[in-house]
C-alpha cells in the first residue's frame, strides 16, 4: 500500500507540466522579450549620454598657463576622478644654453637660470687672492665655491647672486675654492659679504644663488702665467661675463685646446700656440677670438672683445 500511495502523485505531476496551454506559453515568451527589449533601450539610451557628456570640451579661461577645473555639473559628474589633470609640480629652470647640446655640456655643474640651494659660511679674505690666482681685490664682495661645484676653476670669475632665507642678497664673484668638507651648494662668503646678508656671528647660514650674466664687466683681459715662453706658456682670462669653458691657441695646422689647471690656468706644455692667436669660448658656446697678445708674463693685457649678456 506504501508503495502504490507513493508512486500514484508522479503521472499527475507529469500530466500537469505537458498539460500547459500552449497560450499561456506564448504569452511569457513574449512578456520576457518586452522586457529584454525594453532594459536594453535604457541601457543603449545610458550609455549614449554619458559618451556625449564625456566628449564635452573642458572650458579652459583664455591666458591661464595651467589646467583649469572642468566646469558644469554634468560634465564633472562624468569624468572620473582619475582624468583631472595632476598638479603642477615644481620645476627647475631650464638652463638658457639648453638649445644646443654643446652649449649644455660646457656649463659644467654650474648651468645658467638654475637656483642652487646650500649653506653660506664665512673666511676672512685678506686681500682677496685664492685659488683661481687673479691677485688682490679691490672688491671684497667675493666667495670661494665649493670643491664639486668649484670643477677644476670652472667656476673661476663667475658672479652669483646669492640670496639668505631673511629676503637679504648680495652679489659676490668666485675667486678662491673651498675645499672638502665644503658640500656641493656652499658658498664660503668673505666675513665682508656674509655680514651683508646676517649677523657674522650666525657662521652658517641656508641660501639660494644662481649664476649672474652682468651689465657692464669691462673687456677681457689675457695674462700669460710667470715663467711663460714659447716652449712652455700658461693662459689666464680675467674680467669674463661669463664663465670660460674652452680655451684653445691657433697652431700651424687648426686649433689646439688646452687643459685647465685648479689654479685657473690653461696650459701649453710643449710651447705649441704660446704667443699666437687665443679663442676663448663661454659657456653658452660664444667664442671670441683674439690675436696680437704678446708673450709678456705675468702681465694682463686689455682686449676689446667681452661676451654678451645672457
Amino acid at each position: 500500500m506504501r508503495t502504490t500511495n507513493h508512486r500514484a502523485p508522479r503521472p499527475r505531476r507529469r500530466r500537469r507540466a505537458f498539460g500547459i496551454p500552449l497560450a499561456v506559453l506564448a504569452v511569457g515568451v513574449l512578456a520576457c522579450v518586452g522586457i529584454a527589449l525594453l532594459h536594453g533601450s535604457r541601457a543603449d539610451a545610458g550609455h549614449r549620454g554619458d559618451a556625449s557628456v564625456a566628449a564635452a570640451p573642458a572650458s579652459v579661461p583664455s591666458g591661464s598657463g595651467s589646467p583649469t577645473a572642468v566646469t558644469g555639473a554634468a560634465t564633472a559628474s562624468a569624468l572620473p576622478p582619475s582624468t583631472s589633470p595632476p598638479p603642477s609640480a615644481p620645476r627647475t629652470p631650464t638652463p638658457a644654453a639648453s638649445s644646443s647640446p654643446r652649449a649644455a655640456s660646457l656649463a659644467g655643474r654650474i648651468k645658467p637660470a638654475v637656483t642652487y640651494r646650500g649653506v653660506a659660511t664665512s673666511y676672512a679674505a685678506g686681500d682677496g687672492q685664492g685659488s683661481c690666482s687673479y691677485g688682490p681685490s679691490g672688491d671684497l664682495m667675493i666667495a670661494a665655491m665649493n670643491h664639486a661645484d668649484y670643477e677644476s676653476a670652472k667656476a673661476c670669475g663667475a658672479q652669483v647672486l646669492v640670496r639668505a632665507a631673511n629676503g637679504a642678497a648680495i652679489t659676490v664673484r668666485i675667486v678662491n675654492e673651498c675645499p672638502l668638507p665644503c658640500a656641493p651648494g656652499q658658498l664660503d662668503l668673505s666675513t665682508q659679504a656674509f655680514a651683508k646678508l646676517a649677523n657674522p656671528s650666525l657662521g652658517r647660514i641656508p641660501v639660494s644663488w644662481t649664476l649672474l650674466s652682468p651689465t657692464a664687466p669691462g673687456m677681457i683681459a689675457i695674462r700669460y702665467k710667470a715663467g711663460s715662453s714659447r716652449w712652455w706658456c700658461g693662459v689666464q682670462v680675467i674680467g669674463h661675463r661669463n664663465p670660460v669653458a674652452v680655451l684653445e691657441l691657433r697652431t700651424a695646422n687648426s686649433w689646439r685646446r688646452l687643459p685647465r689647471t685648479d689654479y685657473n690656468y690653461f696650459l701649453s706644455t710643449d710651447g705649441s700656440g704660446c704667443g699666437g692667436t687665443i679663442r676663448v669660448t663661454d659657456i653658452h658656446g660664444e667664442q671670441l677670438t683674439i690675436d696680437k697678445i704678446a708673450l709678456k708674463p705675468d702681465v694682463a693685457q686689455p682686449t676689446d672683445v667681452q661676451f654678451a649678456r645672457r
